[in-house]
């Protein structure tokens, strides 16, 4: 594996080749401190204002290799402004969250969220590679709750056998793919053992901010547990690289697919041409762009959020424009709990009985004439269907207890 930044050298001038390919060397080596990053990148006053006063809010944790990706003399480098605090991270403002998405309404146990009525959120641990500064679980992810236990996994394998309704169980946190091997395929064995679960997805920046993570043996074992997606986080086209491209391709190769959720982010990847090249090139990678995610209302990142018209507005600048398969869904977690919703340009310009007007990506109208004939039921659902088990119960709201 070649590294894309031969700057890492002057960086870390005492690791050698073979340390910084080795992730758990990148782990020990992590920049966690001001002065340990100020002896590293040139801050300015807001960032060194903003280290000073976060240190009780969020971890700093950033991978020597990450670092490596800063442009220092710029102060509005992608990888920069997600890895470095600044003082506006330390404000909260009115409508911000500390649980922006509701999930602790929905935490039947510690390790997991059911929020959605076939599918749950298990959460494997509470650390990172890297503290993006705009984590919307930071309430976990900081420490604050603690680390998550053997016996507390155990406990949540315990609630996925007996829920029958759960099909789908994305593992996240934290990043699961700082647990060992061994460790993770052990918790792929209990949630696989489930009958009921059909699907596994991992979350995982690893690919991003720690792709020497993702050797051969990881690889293999993720595809033991098929059908299992990983679902990665880039956000702008600088984080890949040839060592990002590699991971995701051994990924892919081994039969592990792979789909991007990036967040838009004010400054750092608001326009059509940061999100377009960025899709374009996960599509170079076999990766597949899956959502664009509107910004969580959590608490201090006001400065890193975009109108909701942004979003829209960059989707009108790709449908048509560029591949479909390009063009992600673009995301809103409603606000205490409410749930992803999807957002598009209007296309749609005027309805009738007999016909749609709609106009196209250039602007220009076209109608859709409607059939005369508008039953849609589907006669061949009650033989296919017969026997069939019901619709998943309506969930309750529970609040974990301590």
């Amino acid at each position: 594996m070649q590294s894309t930044s031969p700057g890492w050298k002057r960086l870390f001038p005492e690791a050698t080749d073979a340390q910084w390919r080795d992730w758990r060397w990148q782990l020990r080596h992590s920049v966690r401190s001001l002065e340990d990053l100020e002896r590293l990148v040139p801050l300015t006053d807001d960032e060194r204002r903003g280290c000073l006063e976060t240190r009780d809010v969020f971890r700093l944790g950033i991978s020597p290799y990450y670092l490596s990706l800063i442009d220092a003399a710029h102060p509005f480098c992608p990888v920069r402004m997600q890895a470095i605090p600044v003082r506006a991270e330390a404000t909260r403002h009115e409508g911000e969250l500390r649980d922006p998405l509701g999930e602790d309404l929905h935490r039947p146990v510690r390790a997991i969220v059911h929020k959605y009525p076939d599918r749950v959120l298990l959460l494997a641990l509470d650390h990172c590679s890297v503290y993006c500064r705009h984590c919307t679980r930071r309430r976990i992810t900081s420490g604050d709750e603690g680390g998550i236990s053997r016996e507390e996994l155990q406990e949540a394998l315990g609630y996925l056998r007996a829920n029958p309704e759960v099909r789908d169980v994305l593992v996240s946190g934290g990043d699961p793919l700082l647990l060992s091997t061994g460790r993770l395929v052990e918790l792929l064995e209990g949630i696989r053992a489930v009958p009921h679960v059909e699907i596994v997805r991992i979350g995982s920046r690893i690919p991003v901010c720690l792709p020497m993570r993702v050797d051969d043996e990881l690889s293999r074992a993720l595809r033991r547990f098929a059908p299992l997606y990983l679902v990665t986080h880039f956000n702008h086209a600088k984080e890949i690289t040839p060592e990002a491209r590699e991971a995701c391709e051994r990924l892919v190769d081994h039969g592990v697919p792979v789909e991007n959720q990036a967040v838009l982010m004010r400054r750092l990847n608001s326009s059509v041409t940061a999100i377009r090249d960025l899709m374009q090139k996960c599509l170079t990678m076999r990766v597949r762009p899956y959502y664009l995610h509107q910004m969580d209302v959590a608490e201090g990142l006001e400065h890193l959020r975009t109108p909701l018209a942004k979003g829209i507005e960059i989707l009108q600048g790709l449908r048509g424009w560029t591949s479909g398969l390009a063009v992600p869904h673009l995301a809103v977690d409603l606000p205490g709990g409410g749930g992803k919703v999807t957002l598009q340009p209007d296309y749609v310009l005027e309805r009738t009985a007999a016909d749609t007007v709609l106009r196209n990506y250039r602007g220009e109208k076209y109608r859709y004439p409607e059939p005369a004939e508008t039953d849609c039921s589907v006669p061949y659902d009650e033989v296919f269907y017969a026997g069939s088990a019901a619709p998943a119960p309506r969930l309750r709201i529970v609040q974990r207890t301590s």
